[in-house]
């Protein structure tokens, strides 16, 4: 019988790769009080009673932290709420710097000129709850006791975060939203805006969702969620008081691979990437040698670890996983019934993992209970992150729909 030698490299043995440090990573890319507060504010609710939540958990001394752009007008009638994706945040536009990691993820969208022009309109970015850039989530201080919610923050749908979102626009004085707008979760909060609060926007897009989650997207999240839970550094969620670079870095990283694989078509994969390898193939095999897009994976999933949170992306996710418009609501149709402002939905044609069927199936269902729905169809190869990259395309959307809403009420 043979042997391999005792000196014999095992070619299945994991290597060091030219990766960031453990240590360089921390243990939460939670925003945390003490730290820069950049264009954030922030609002309390549920101080003197208990803030309910839809599957039966409750919070108490909410914070929602938000940003806002323009100035809103004397009869609050210029207001537009944009709602964040999943690793999104309250700063949707401006640059980087003390307190934002990145620059507004819509930010070619945002601002003076701009499709959500911040001379004419007042637009708002709340960062959801259960998120973790100022908001109260799992990475937040309890107010009852030492230490962090951690795993015990109770598990959040998207109702449940666009009823604070309501209470924010109660604060701000806005009535109603000239416009509600979100693309991915962003967009399943708009439909629930939309079905929850009927006379409260004149104007609803929703790009890149659905009416209810499908197997296939329930099956990419839940398993995005059990790679953090095997990390044994996420310690069944209490690991905010563990030292930098034993937190779970490495579970959520790979659950942001996994992802970034359904946000991106093979045709992007295939033109940027192809085969080229990182490690050169000539000579031995080894089982670790990496072509190019794996290491753009591992850039993707360490650049998350810094600035998310492993406990809000299990939330989230889940969240995403529970939503469906008609849930309690007797049936679809009778949910969609209830929509009262004319909707816009988007579709991408290289999508994924929101395909555009579900776009067009949304403004179907509308149409047939007597609604105003228009479909619009981005054409891009970029897959489901086209919302957030063809700005051209996604502004001439918004912005012919935008002057359609305000010219039939001028």
């Amino acid at each position: 019988m043979t042997h391999w030698a005792d000196d014999e490299e095992s070619l299945l043995a994991p290597v060091h790769w030219t990766r960031p440090h453990a240590s360089t990573l921390p243990v939460t890319g939670a925003w945390r009080p003490g730290d820069p507060l950049g264009q954030r504010q922030f609002m309390q609710m549920a101080v003197d009673r208990p803030f309910v939540l839809e599957g039966g958990g409750q919070l108490r001394n909410i914070t929602i932290a938000f940003e806002t752009w323009g100035t809103l007008d004397a009869d609050a009638g210029n207001a537009i709420l944009v709602c964040h994706a999943l690793t999104g945040d309250a700063h949707a536009a401006g640059p980087a710097g003390p307190g934002h990691p990145t620059p507004g993820w819509w930010d070619d969208l945002i601002g003076p000129g701009k499709v959500l022009d911040t001379e004419r309109h007042f637009v708002v970015c709340a960062n959801v709850l259960g998120g973790c850039q100022g908001s109260s989530g799992p990475a937040s201080p309890r107010g009852d006791q030492p230490g962090h919610y951690g795993p015990n923050f109770p598990v959040v749908s998207v109702r449940d975060m666009v009823r604070t979102q309501a209470k924010l626009a109660d604060a701000l004085g806005i009535a109603r939203w000239l416009a509600v707008v979100g693309g991915s979760m962003g967009g399943m909060q708009v439909l629930e805006w939309g079905v929850m609060y009927p006379g409260r926007s004149r104007a609803l897009v929703s790009i890149a969702t659905c009416l209810a989650a499908t197997a296939q997207q329930i099956a990419w999240w839940s398993t995005g969620r059990r790679t953090i839970a095997l990390d044994p550094n996420w310690r069944n969620g209490h690991y905010y008081d563990a030292p930098p670079g034993e937190g779970p870095h490495a579970g959520l990283a790979l659950a942001r691979m996994l992802s970034q694989i359904t946000f991106r078509s093979d045709d992007v994969f295939t033109d940027r990437f192809g085969r080229e390898v990182v490690e050169p193939l000539s000579g031995r095999f080894s089982m670790w040698q990496r072509f190019q897009v794996e290491r753009y994976l591992e850039y993707q999933g360490d650049k998350l670890a810094r600035r998310f949170d492993a406990n809000s992306y299990l939330l989230l996710t889940k969240a995403m996983d529970l939503h469906d418009v008609a849930r309690g609501r007797g049936g679809l149709a009778p949910a969609l019934r209830r929509l009262a402002a004319p909707l816009l939905s988007v579709g991408v044609t290289s999508d994924v993992l929101y395909p555009q069927y579900q776009q067009r199936e949304m403004v179907d269902g509308v149409s047939a209970v007597g609604g105003d729905a228009t479909f619009h169809q981005i054409d891009s190869p970029h897959g489901h992150d086209a919302f957030l990259i063809e700005h051209v395309q996604m502004g001439e959307a918004l912005g012919t729909f935008l002057t359609r809403i305000e010219k039939s009420t001028a």
